[in-house]
C-alpha cells in the first residue's frame, strides 16, 4: 500500500471529498486507512463501571485507501508517488509534480 501513518491525504470521493487529514492507523492487509476528521460516526457508549459517563462519542471509522491521494508537502498539491534509490542505495519515495523527496 502507498500510504503509512503521519501522511497527509487528501480524500477524493465520498461525502468527504476534498477534506485534508493525517493517517493514524494504516491496514495494507485490508487496503483501508484511518484518517484524523474523516468519516466519523457516531458511536453510542455505555457506562460500565460506576461513576463513568455515558453518551455518543464520535470515532474515525476506516476508509479505502484507493479514494485518497498523498499529498505533498512541499508543493502542497495532491500528487502520486514515485520511488527511487540514492547513491547510498536506500530507496525512497518522491513527488512525481515536484520531485522532492518525501
Amino acid at each position: 500500500m502507498f500510504l503509512r501513518k503521519d501522511d497527509l491525504v487528501v480524500v477524493l470521493s465520498g461525502k468527504d471529498k476534498g477534506k485534508k487529514g493525517k493517517v493514524l492507523v494504516a491496514d495494507p492487509k485490508n487496503g483501508k486507512v484511518i484518517v484524523e476528521g474523516v468519516n466519523v460516526a457516531k458511536c453510542h457508549v455505555k457506562a460500565r463501571r460506576p461513576g463513568e459517563q455515558s453518551g455518543i462519542i464520535k470515532k474515525e471509522t476506516p476508509i479505502y485507501a484507493s479514494k485518497l491521494q498523498r499529498v505533498c508537502p512541499k508543493c502542497d498539491k495532491p500528487t502520486r508517488l514515485a520511488h527511487t534509490f540514492l547513491k547510498d542505495g536506500k530507496k525512497v519515495r518522491v513527488c512525481k509534480k515536484c520531485g522532492e523527496a518525501i
